[in-house]
């Protein structure tokens, strides 16, 4: 081929299908490899605590059927996040809340979907000492995620200065129109009757944007508690 608009000529590089494909192969095998280090980085930035990793649906054992909800709400994402559809889920201690959340969380972590799960009390830890600019980037770089899900809403100490990042926080996510999950303790009635003003503008823009779902029956927290006591006294029995 003659080289446009200098002397000479130049011979183009013709590939067989053979080469052709293997090209392709190496290329997605490349990305395939960014792509399992990308959701490795979100796994170790959206899940803090170690123990969330076994939140899975492969480590489901059945006896929820709201666990339904949650493989319907992982199908269902791209619609869940155009819609800004969240989810509360609220009921008493150990009925499987934060498990419910977590399997959503891994499941769409192994999407590449970015996803942070967390608690105030640790979120509120992060912002004590640091300058409000810093406090203000911190804040909107909880947007970046596509979820925020908050576990154990109502745990945390109810400060002015506490409620008032509580409300920064749900109030920016509020705003930015991506959903969020919230788990907590509280009952319904609770969070649609608030004692004040404060826990007021929280809980309302939590009720608007997340649907309601009531965890109730058995305590699978105290079920193994006692199958860990059951297995401990196996281990210390033994000969």
């Amino acid at each position: 081929m003659p080289k446009f608009g200098k002397p000479g000529y130049f011979m183009p590089r013709c590939i067989c299908q053979c080469q052709k494909e293997a090209e392709e192969q190496r290329k997605a095998a490349e990305e395939r490899q960014r792509r399992m280090e990308r959701i490795k980085r979100r796994k170790s930035q959206g899940l803090q605590d170690r123990y969330l990793y076994d939140y899975t649906f492969a480590n489901d054992n059945g006896q929820n059927p709201l666990m339904d909800k949650a493989r319907a709400y992982v199908e269902h994402w791209e619609e869940a996040y155009r819609q800004n559809t969240g989810l509360l889920l609220f009921g008493d201690v150990g009925t499987g809340k934060s498990f419910f959340a977590g399997c959503i969380a891994n499941a769409l972590l192994d999407r590449d979907v970015p996803v942070l799960m967390t608690n105030f009390p640790t979120i509120l830890n992060r912002l004590t000492g640091i300058f409000s600019e810093e406090r203000a980037e911190f804040i909107t770089s909880l947007g970046e995620y596509d979820l925020l899900i908050i576990d154990d809403l109502g745990v945390e100490r109810s400060t002015d200065y506490a409620m008032e990042q509580m409300f920064f926080i749900i109030d920016s996510r509020y705003r930015s129109r991506k959903p969020m999950i919230i788990t907590t303790n509280l009952k319904l009635v609770e969070l649609k009757n608030p004692p004040d003003l404060a826990h007021a503008r929280i809980y309302d823009r939590i009720l608007e944007r997340c649907a309601p779902i009531l965890f109730a029956g058995k305590n699978f927290r105290e079920e193994n508690a006692g199958a860990t006591r059951e297995a401990a006294k196996e281990i210390v029995s033994r000969n």
